[in-house]
């Protein structure tokens, strides 16, 4: 048995789109900020006595359906381990799931580190990396804490996370703004298999990311966080152009993020340096400057009320300990 902590992370340079489904290998390079305030915690148990895998997410045991991507990312693990017995699965999501707030991330993290323990395997991050990833795209990165980078690479074996600053020296944050905490009707690997093979736009997208990569590492390497934001915003509004110019079209967005999206330009009209970056969902992530936080979480509070609020500092990498 062993249990594993994973944060989310929210790309600051998208992922979006990938040129292998099995292996989850990426059409572009990404890169993201792990937050400290959303995580999952999971614990996994092989045990002789079951006769099938048992997945339980917040208290609730899930059915043999919706459990298809934990039960399969578990064959993945005996298969490399050598464990034969069924698992027990039990995972607590300190996020709201597949919101567009990177839920898989963390939660697949989490399910490589634990299982991965629990089987008797000894990876390091690396390998734990490129292993969260055959669950989830996102959990690549979710291993590290900080600012870290997804390589697309070649294969399976090149294609992992990199921290880029773990300990991250200055003073970026993000705010959460919970425009909408359901499940979204559009899932992320939906979006992006449309996106890929319909948009008329997504042939420049590898080069926009290419670009924006180099920019964003000179950026952080500076510490200048109004660079940093003003990457983001654009990048994500780019990756957003791909899903409306999908065929059929279609929006991760909502009236709420509209309004959202323009609260953030007006306090920059006003001169409080913020910007946004939004994933595959409704809900808005505001990047900003901490010595800013006060007027920006003031402002906002008086448009979406605190409840729907939620400052995160930089997290941390996974944490594993055996039960």
């Amino acid at each position: 048995m062993a249990t594993a902590r994973a944060h989310t992370n929210i790309a600051l340079v998208k992922y979006w789109g990938k040129r292998d489904q099995k292996l989850i290998l990426p059409e572009t390079d990404s890169l993201s900020l792990t937050l400290d305030e959303f995580y999952t915690t999971t614990t996994v148990e092989f045990d002789e006595q079951l006769t099938a895998d048992q997945v339980t997410i917040n208290d609730r045991l899930l059915d043999k359906k919706n459990s298809q991507k934990v039960r399969n990312f578990l064959d993945l693990v005996r298969q490399r381990s050598g464990e034969s017995a069924y698992a027990r699965v039990t995972s607590h999501n300190h996020v709201p799931t597949a919101a567009g707030l990177a839920s898989s991330a963390s939660a697949f993290a989490a399910l490589a580190g634990a299982a991965s323990a629990a089987a008797g395997m000894s990876l390091d991050r690396r390998d734990l990396s490129r292993l969260a990833r055959r669950g989830s795209g996102s959990a690549t990165r979710s291993i590290y804490g900080g600012l870290v980078e997804w390589r697309k690479g070649d294969d399976d074996l090149t294609s992992y996370a990199n921290p880029i600053m773990e300990d991250v020296s200055f003073n970026i944050e993000m705010l959460a703004i919970l425009i909408d905490t359901k499940k979204k009707k559009v899932s992320s690997r939906y979006g992006m298999r449309q996106s890929v093979a319909t948009s008329p736009y997504y042939k420049v997208w590898p080069e926009i990311v290419a670009h924006d990569m180099v920019a964003i590492k000179q950026a952080i390497l500076a510490h200048d966080i109004d660079a940093i934001g003003q990457i983001a915003e654009t990048n994500a509004l780019r990756m957003h152009a791909l899903t409306l110019s999908a065929d059929p079209g279609f929006t991760y967005f909502n009236s709420d993020t509209l309004r959202a999206m323009n609260a953030v330009r007006t306090l920059r009209e006003s001169g409080i340096n913020c910007y946004f970056t939004i994933d595959a969902g409704p809900n808005v992530k505001v990047i900003y400057d901490q010595r800013n936080r006060q007027p920006i979480y003031d402002a906002l509070t008086k448009q979406f009320g605190k409840e729907r609020l939620v400052v995160s500092k930089p997290g941390s990498g996974i944490k594993i300990w055996n039960d």
